[in-house]
């Protein structure tokens, strides 16, 4: 857990001042013991959380814990590993709910963010009737994730996707949408990202609540990169559905949840059939469970749930308020430094307002030839350095940037301004590299 004098100190609900602000890696780092290892003869610098964090102990000891001692399915079974498994797994859902402010019944486990988000777009698809005439808006900027599923359901219903465009400086284009017409009598559904996994531009999420629910469309949104690092509270942040994931925010994989208002959870039909999401089954025809357990079809992720719970206690232990403070100034660190490297293009807004933790960026060598991400990724990983490299699934938005690929920095609660240092170090030494090599690069 973390350690004692911060937990007490978080309690006053403060964030830490700035002179103290990167206090706080210092304070979790020892909780992880990844973050102690060589990659080829260097100190690990892991800086690749918005595609998964790393797992503090507390977390996998959960997990195994339950798995060793605890093991049983759930609500099927009436002898003691089965109660224990039960308590254990609705327990896991409080904790969700705690974190979001939210009720225990309004959260739904899936096997990921996208699985919330295709179950989002198939069951709004057919409580709305969408039909031709219809639209859908989501944004240029979105993961994959919150694009196909909508595309998906706009071809099975005749129904029109459209799009937010960005700005020169990677925000949402809500003077041009609002010039089109975007979002309109027609609109039934609006899923936007809460921040972006490549931009890092943090959205107007209430705003555009408030635009969407102006026209009376259902409003979605992404929120696996936010989520992890801001204080959430479903009551006034204006979603009606709001997916994520757990292995961006400690938690294991395999594991994502939907949250939804109530009232809309009720009116939505199931999603997958199976063991658990029924009332009673006839052959003839079959009625359905109360969400949550409409959409938990089958036997869920018991032991992911319990690790999810202990990353849910881990963050609020920490503080969210006190990850988000030392998220903006890690990101304001990173900012700083990368603007010093000559060659280096930042994607998305250049200044830590409005901004979250996953800076994206192109390099070209010391001669002027694009370096590939790719080549980037892997001399930074021969001296130790994790960073992302690739379309970081977001090639529309990489299309309308006229790029193809980028590289990808993105800090979390541990990560230290040093790391930082040590990557700006890593990339000047690879526009010296390739300065001389310039494989596969172009002018």
């Amino acid at each position: 857990m973390p350690d004692p004098d911060l937990l007490a100190a978080d309690r006053s609900g403060a964030p830490e001042a700035s002179s103290a602000g990167f206090a706080l890696p210092a304070s979790v780092r020892g909780d992880f013991p990844v973050l102690d290892r060589q990659v080829n003869g260097h100190p690990l610098v892991y800086l690749d959380s918005a595609n998964t964090s790393q797992k503090p102990r507390a977390v996998v000891e959960a997990m195994a814990d339950h798995l060793l001692l605890h093991n049983a399915n759930v609500a099927r079974a009436m002898h003691q590993l089965g109660a224990e498994a039960s308590e254990a797994f609705e327990g896991g859902r409080s904790k969700v709910a705690g974190l979001l402010g939210a009720r225990p019944e309004e959260v739904v486990f899936t096997k990921n963010a996208s699985e919330a988000l295709n179950l989002a777009a198939h069951t709004l698809g057919q409580h709305l009737a969408l039909g031709p005439g219809d639209e859908v808006v989501v944004s240029v900027m979105e993961h994959h994730s919150n694009i196909v599923p909508w595309q998906l359901l706009c071809q099975r219903t005749g129904a029109t996707l459209r799009w937010f465009d960005i700005t020169d400086d990677g925000r949402l284009d809500l003077q041009a949408a609002r010039e089109q017409d975007l979002v309109n009598e027609r609109t039934k559904v609006v899923s936007l990202t809460w921040v972006s996994n490549v931009l890092g531009t943090v959205n107007p999420i209430t705003e555009l609540a408030a635009m969407a629910h102006a026209v009376g469309a259902v409003f979605v949104v992404d929120g696996s990169q936010a989520v992890p690092q801001l204080p959430v509270d479903v009551a006034t942040l204006g979603a009606d559905l709001l997916a994520f994931t757990s292995h961006k925010m400690l938690g294991p994989t395999g594991l994502g949840v939907l949250w939804g208002r109530y009232e809309l959870l009720e009116q939505l039909p199931p999603f997958l059939g199976g063991g658990e999401m029924i009332e009673v089954v006839r052959m003839e025809g079959s009625t359905y469970a109360r969400p949550p357990a409409r959409f938990e079809a089958g036997t869920p992720p018991i032991a992911e749930v319990v690790a999810l719970g202990a990353a849910v206690d881990y963050l609020r232990g920490v503080g969210m308020q006190r990850i988000a403070h030392h998220e903006h100034l890690i990101t304001a660190y990173l900012l700083e430094q990368l603007q010093r490297i000559e060659g280096l293009r930042i994607l998305g807004p250049t200044v830590p307002v409005d901004r979250g933790g996953a800076v994206s960026f192109t390099l070209t060598s010391a001669d002027g030839f694009d370096i590939h991400p790719h080549d980037v990724m892997q001399l930074l990983d021969s001296r130790g350095v994790a960073i992302r490299g690739g379309h970081h699934c977001a090639r529309p938005l990489h299309h309308r940037l006229g790029i193809q690929a980028s590289s990808r920095a993105s800090a979390y609660l541990y990560t230290t301004p040093d790391e930082v240092d040590a990557l700006v170090a890593a990339l000047e030494h690879t526009r010296a590299f390739f300065g001389g090599h310039s494989l596969g690069g172009r002018r």
